[in-house]
């Protein structure tokens, strides 16, 4: 069997050489049970009620093939039918009971087995929604949609369906077992010296099995990564003819799921018949040995008949319990790359005994703030120290890569400096706890973010709880609520996914009464209106004017003509602040700043509405 086992690994080898996502490290199977054991237990009292079901099955099935034992020696063979008077009510009544055991135990077990998963998938969703921002930005989401789906739908085969199957097959080998020594301890000695065979031909096809499996579950991660990724993209992917790429990237890792599914069919394929010739072996040694006794009258013919019947009942668990162990591996290969994330521990975490901040008054501050992103060999930002206080619009500018976007990052602590502080209101962010964190800031984002739900859900998505009247207030404020009311369904129209039946604009205006409804004390907007066109930029300036007035506002901008009139500008480069001031004494100063708002100062008059949003701010204030 080595040359079948090596051409395996030879197949798995090659159908995992180019998988977009790595495999999962592996974990022992005792570790697995371990590890998901905990989440059966809120269930223990049903579990014990499904194992008394379990119990009663093979009873049930032992008593009804001794039945069929006196039919043969007691009524067929004498012809004396006056016992069917009470066997047939007895059959009956049996068959009856085997029903509502067996509907009471699939019922029961299936209700366990959801509740288990469901317990499971919300607790591994949990988890996932606290692990920090670079793990998400170093993982393929498809990937992670895959394990969070089917990889959890497995678990249950291996801690809840699995056991049960075990120990039901464990029942039904000492019943049946026990049957046949009574009839006929010799025969019965016999019979099982097949037994060690099954379990061999098991434990070696298993371990081959888990490496196809484990191998299979990954290329489903890969397969899911592709699909999410293409078509979230589709109009760039049929703006540039790229469907042909598309579809080569996706055979590509159906063809390695394909190559490891065919391994593991061929094993199992394999299997199969040779657990038949087993059971066969076994079957004709006791045909053989049983006509022997019953010629001698040691055994009655439905003695020898209820033997061969226990022993097709008896080799049937035996069989499922090799099956089981393959089927058990299987699922272990998808726990595997649960547990993956589950050992996954936030970068970010919060400290023991955090204070609670919860009314902000927004005075920002950073103190040689330097840091670097994992596994990046450069230093985003360095020694960054600036501050900002309520009321004051600062304004970050620079290139792309100059680190704008980081400090926003810090300021939400998605991550924590590797030198220096940041604080509000005096309070170190590391020493605050992260929802106060959060709950003190609103981030207006260049990319407008609406989830697939209604207007009202959208705009309350800033506040859980909000009132009805709530959320038209923050609606009006954020010159909404005349294009709402103009909807089929008003404030209850659903907006599409990613809000594709709303414009840029409508978009952006729900975006600024979510930030509205929030009313957090601490405001980021990251290029807020460089996505919308003239007249769509010139409709959100008013609702970002009332946004902004009052708080300590961050203006996250490439361009230096949206920025002129910010009370604070601060020029990054290489993640280094290069020069600062406000917009005059920077433009005197001809330096960097000067040398690039001069460049782009021909462009001005198109880039009047977002520098009009500053201007009006500042002149406000």
């Amino acid at each position: 069997m080595g040359w079948f086992r090596a051409h395996v690994r030879r197949l798995l080898v090659v159908a995992g050489g180019q998988a977009l996502v790595a495999a999962a490290p592996p974990v022992p199977v005792r570790e697995i049970f371990r590890r998901f054991w905990p989440y059966a237990r809120p269930y223990r009292r049903w579990i014990w009620l499904s194992l008394l079901f379990i119990v009663l099955a093979p009873a049930i099935d032992t008593v009804m093939i001794w039945m069929f034992k006196i039919v043969v020696d007691e009524v067929l063979v004498p012809l004396d039918f006056e016992p069917l008077w009470w066997i047939t009510p007895a059959y009956l009544g049996l068959t009856l009971l085997s029903g509502l055991v067996s509907f009471c135990d699939d019922y029961l077990s299936t209700w366990v087995g959801e509740r288990f998963l469901l317990s499971l998938r919300t607790s591994f969703f949990r988890h996932l929604q606290r692990l920090s921002l670079d793990f998400f930005e170093g993982r393929r989401l498809g990937d992670v949609i895959s394990r969070l789906t089917g990889e959890v739908a497995a678990i249950e085969t291996f801690v809840l369906s699995g056991v049960a199957d075990v120990f039901s097959y464990m029942l039904r080998i000492a019943f049946f077992a026990g049957a046949l020594f009574y009839l006929q301890w010799q025969l019965a000695l016999v019979s099982l010296l097949v037994a060690p065979l099954f379990w061999l031909s098991a434990r070696y096809f298993s371990r081959l099995i888990k490496q196809a499996s484990r191998e299979k579950r990954r290329r489903s991660g890969s397969i899911s990564t592709v699909a999410e990724e293409s078509l979230s993209n589709i109009a760039l992917v049929q703006a540039y003819n790229r469907q042909e790429t598309e579809i080569e990237r996706l055979h590509r890792e159906n063809l390695g799921s394909f190559e490891a599914t065919m391994a593991s069919t061929r094993l199992k394929a394999l299997f199969s018949p040779l657990a038949n010739i087993i059971e066969l072996a076994g079957v004709l040694m006791v045909v053989g040995l049983g006509t022997w006794e019953l010629s001698r009258g040691s055994l009655s013919l439905g003695g020898l008949l209820a033997f061969l019947a226990f022993l097709s009942q008896l080799y049937g668990p035996i069989r499922g319990l090799g099956r089981l162990t393959n089927t058990v591996y299987a699922a272990s290969a998808a726990a595997e790359r649960i547990i993956e994330f589950f050992d996954q521990v936030p970068s970010v975490i919060e400290r023991e005994g955090a204070v609670s901040l919860p009314h902000a008054r927004g005075v920002i501050e950073f103190e040689g703030v330097s840091f670097r992103y994992p596994l990046s060999t450069r230093e985003a930002l360095d020694s960054i120290s600036f501050r900002a206080v309520p009321g004051e619009t600062l304004a970050l500018v620079g290139a792309s890569g100059a680190g704008k976007s980081t400090i926003a990052k810090l300021l939400l602590r998605f991550y924590d400096p590797t030198a220096g502080r940041i604080l509000i209101d005096g309070h170190d962010l590391r020493e605050l706890q992260l929802h106060s964190v959060r709950e003190n800031v609103t981030v207006l984002l260049q990319e407008t973010l609406v989830f697939d739900g209604t207007v009202r859900e959208n705009i309350a998505y800033g506040r859980p709880g909000a009132t009805e009247e709530e959320i038209v207030i923050a609606a009006k404020a954020a010159d909404a609520h005349g294009f709402i009311a103009s909807l089929p369904e008003g404030y209850e129209t659903p907006v599409g996914q990613k809000g594709r039946r709303l414009s840029g604009g409508q978009r952006q205006r729900i975006a600024i009464a979510r930030a509205m409804i929030r009313d957090a004390p601490i405001l980021i907007l990251d290029e807020p209106t460089s996505g919308l066109d003239a007249e769509s930029g010139q409709r959100v300036l008013e609702p970002l004017r009332r946004l902004m007035s009052g708080r300590t506002t961050i203006v996250i901008s490439h361009n230096l003509m949206a920025v002129r009139e910010a009370m604070s500008i601060i020029v990054l480069e290489d993640g280094r602040i290069t020069e600062r001031g406000n917009h005059a004494e920077l433009v005197a100063r001809g330096g960097d700043y000067a040398r690039l708002y001069h460049l782009h100062h021909t462009d001005a008059e198109m880039l009047a509405p977002a520098g009009a949003l500053i201007s009006a701010k500042g002149s406000g204030s």
